[in-house]
């Protein structure tokens, strides 16, 4: 069902990612400076994927375990797609096809047209881990502690086993995808053969995607920090706490030109400096910060689970505009068309955006 709140203008780009690239950056495209809530569709349960959006299409997975599309202009429904169980994975969209996982450990390749199933795999326990892509192969990982390679009928081009789960998405650079896990390492695998090329020891679980630029991986943990590794070092380069407040991170981080933008479990908003993980600024709010920003222009958006969706001046800090759901925010804003997407523990999905006077 959904309730259209205003008109909005036409649109030109997309998010067909979980975090908008393969890299994981979190970076979008430029949005309106005023938003307002254009429209609002509600599911039966919660929502904690963060949605794509494609050609005018808005698609998002829910605790009901159903895959929506949503037409982007007015919020309509489009088709759902019954999955075997909760989705938490954000979708995935390449060549026309839907990808997503489920609780029940069944990876989802959905024709984005009609909502029908193309195939499925079955992994052995949960994914929540949403999918990224290099050429025609499908990248993702599973509960059940491994990486996949899948071809795109299904079909396992490799896997490679690790000694925990595998909760976030791993980034794709230049042929080779950096996955970190519960085991504590950082893995880079050369996409093409299955190859380990290197593991990195962390010595903390990691729940969060790590996102890549410049040969550096950043990432945050559940020993408290967040971190930044020299890949071709094959080193952690530095390491930052909150002084204050040591709580674990979940949320995967945003990279601007100097900075990087991470929510925390001590319910906080923080800026690091790329070039040596000093603080530049942080923002308390009151409850923990799950949600991952993304970066848009001068800004960075990201919901708390205060139900509060904030947007940050990129160098102060100050909050330049906020929008009270009501509900918890755990999922992923997603950024395209001048619009941004986001849906709240209570199964509603908002979309804001420039209104017509």
């Amino acid at each position: 069902m959904a309730l259209l709140l205003a008109a909005a203008p036409v649109w030109g780009d997309h998010w067909n990612l979980f975090r908008g690239d393969p890299q994981l950056r979190g970076r979008a495209a430029v949005l309106p400076e005023k938003l307002d809530p254009l429209w609002l569709f509600e599911v039966e349960e919660g929502i904690e994927s963060g949605a794509a959006i494609v050609d005018g299409v808005v698609y998002v997975g829910a605790l009901d375990g159903k895959l929506y599309a949503v037409a982007l202009a007015d919020g309509s429904l489009l088709w759902s797609y019954q999955a075997t169980d909760e989705i938490k994975a954000s979708p995935s969209v390449n060549a026309g096809t839907v990808y997503i996982g489920d609780a029940a450990g069944v990876f989802h390749a959905v024709d984005a047209k009609s909502g029908k199933a193309r195939w499925t795999f079955e992994a052995e326990s949960e994914i929540v881990s949403s999918a990224n892509f290099h050429e025609d192969r499908i990248l993702f990982g599973s509960n059940d502690q491994f990486l996949y390679c899948l071809e795109s009928d299904g079909t396992v081009a490799w896997k490679i086993e690790t000694g925990g789960y595998v909760y976030g998405t791993p980034a794709v650079v230049d042929g080779v995808a950096y996955s970190a896990g519960c085991d504590g390492f950082l893995r880079s695998i050369d996409i093409s053969t299955g190859e380990e090329k290197q593991q990195v020891l962390l010595n903390a679980y990691v729940g969060a995607s790590p996102a890549v630029r410049n040969g550096i991986a950043y990432m945050g943990t559940f020993e408290n920090q967040v971190v930044a590794v020299d890949l071709a070092a094959g080193k952690v380069l530095w390491a930052y706490e909150n002084p204050e407040r040591q709580f674990p991170y979940l949320s995967s981080a945003a990279l601007g030109e100097d900075r990087l933008f991470v929510g925390g479990r001590d319910k906080s908003v923080h800026a690091i400096k790329l070039e040596d993980g000093t603080s530049l600024w942080s923002y308390r709010t009151k409850a923990k910060v799950d949600s991952s920003p993304v970066i848009s222009g001068s800004r960075v958006y990201v919901g708390s689970l205060t139900g509060e969706l904030f947007a940050f001046d990129l160098e102060s800090g100050e909050v330049e505009w906020r929008f009270d759901t009501g509900s918890g925010l755990m999922a992923t804003p997603a950024v395209a068309d001048d619009r941004l997407v986001i849906g709240t523990v209570d199964g509603q999905l908002y979309c804001f955006g420039a209104a017509r006077p």
